[in-house]
């Protein structure tokens, strides 16, 4: 079959054929690498309509509420699977047999240590400063300690890089929380799952012994699931742009924090708990309502509707569900829970969200789960980067691994001073 190809006509030249290519699913692309040298770049700002790579890994259909892990939807992954199961799936390619997730539970379980040298990083930090902080500059380090397996060319190299990221992102994360609460660190566990020891980590303290609510480990763990990729993001595009230049996968990641940080981004759900903070009480929700419906006022629902889903967020209704199962296990009386049940409630009968479908988005859910576990709001951009280190580590490998990458160089249209002379400081006005 003929190759597909679209026409492009520019001034003072012929048409450009410029070949269309087309995926497993989603919008044909069409491949516009060659129109360089015609003299001309395209101008797509925010990348709204480029595909930066080709991938294998996450698919999305915002208009359909559609997000599939290498084919599998995410309701079924967040219901029936596991995180570490999920982990082995975007690194891979594929489920594991029990053999295989056994081994790779076991990998990931005894590499959750880290050295123990890197506990000295957190004292050039002041004890107040935001976990991010403390994040960004603790993971770009990690390649001062294992400079042994960095040869980005190499794939056994890559995989060893791998386990360690996703083994040691959980103990980092707590050793951030636990810095800030000014508590000693805890070590991890080895008989503990992947979230039960994340939760050890964050609430354990020597004078009393810590025990796992099955119902919390499995929300954390969900928590963990739905945040693990979200396709080409601003912190998974800041990765595989800072990876196409072969810096070290530890610095990649980093860069990959320092993106995710933004309120636009990872950001959200701490962003939503403060707007609930704000409004303060149920009756005072009118108020906001009729604000986040004016047109002429600044305020915004946080954690309403979603950038990429313009039907439902897929995410979100697992979210709920569990959001729901934590809220009658632990009969928190907060007022601020109050007041999110109270905007769910609202936000799904009330016309004006359901016209514009304004629903509750995962970063909701998500921060209820959080503020009724204990978790502070600064630490949970901190947890989104833990979920989200595999999806980084993916693309990371998937992009190293297909013959040919480049460097990334993203064009601009230039629109400052054409060329002038340089004017002696005597001759300036």
């Amino acid at each position: 079959m003929a190759e597909s190809k679209a026409t492009l006509q520019v001034p003072g030249q012929d048409a450009v054929e410029l070949p269309i290519k087309s995926g497993t699913a989603g919008h044909d692309v069409i491949d516009i690498s060659s129109l360089g040298k015609h003299g001309y770049f395209t101008f797509d700002p925010g990348f709204m309509a480029t595909a930066s790579c080709e991938s294998a890994i996450t698919f999305i259909d915002g208009a359909k509420g559609v997000l599939l892990h290498r084919g599998y939807p995410i309701d079924q992954l967040a219901t029936r699977s596991s995180y570490v199961e999920v982990c082995y799936l975007l690194l891979f390619g594929e489920l594991p047999s029990k053999a295989q997730l056994e081994k790779f539970e076991k990998t990931v379980t005894y590499h959750t240590m880290v050295h123990e040298q890197i506990s000295t990083f957190f004292k050039g930090f002041r004890r107040d400063a935001h976990p991010m902080a403390i994040l960004c500059g603790v993971v770009g380090a990690l390649s001062a300690f294992y400079h042994d397996s960095l040869d980005v060319n190499d794939p056994k190299h890559r995989e060893i890089c791998a386990y360690r990221l996703i083994s040691k992102m959980p103990t980092l994360a707590a050793m951030a929380y636990k810095f800030n609460l000014g508590q000693p660190f805890v070590y991890p566990r080895n008989d503990l799952s992947f979230a039960g020891n994340f939760l050890h980590m964050m609430f354990s303290v020597p004078c009393e012994d810590y025990k796992v609510n099955p119902v919390v480990e499995r929300a954390m763990d969900r928590i963990f699931i739905l945040h693990a990729d979200h396709e080409q993001n601003a912190s998974t595009s800041t990765v595989r742009l800072a990876g196409s230049s072969g810096a070290n996968p530890f610095a990649c990641v980093s860069a990959g924090v320092a993106s995710l940080w933004g309120p636009a981004h990872g950001g959200a759900n701490e962003a939503c708990l403060e707007m609930l903070a704000e409004i303060g009480s149920v009756d005072r929700i009118p108020e906001f309502i009729a604000r986040a419906k004016d047109k002429e006022d600044p305020f915004r629902l946080m954690g309403f509707g979603h950038r990429v889903y313009k039907n439902f967020d897929p995410r979100a209704t697992v979210m709920r569900e569990t959001c729901h199962e934590v809220l009658k296990e632990l009969n928190i009386q907060d007022p601020l829970l109050d007041v999110a049940m109270e905007l769910e409630r609202i936000a799904l009968e009330d016309p004006y969200f359901v016209e514009k479908k304004l629903y509750p988005n995962v970063d909701f859910y998500s921060g209820i789960i959080m503020k009724a576990i204990g978790i502070p709001t600064s630490m949970f951009t901190v947890i989104f980067a833990l979920s989200r280190t595999v999806g980084w580590i993916a693309h990371w490998q998937e992009m190293l691994s297909q013959p040919g990458h480049k460097i990334g160089r993203p064009r601009q249209l230039y629109t400052g001073a054409a060329r002038r002379d340089y004017a002696e400081l005597s001759d300036r006005d």
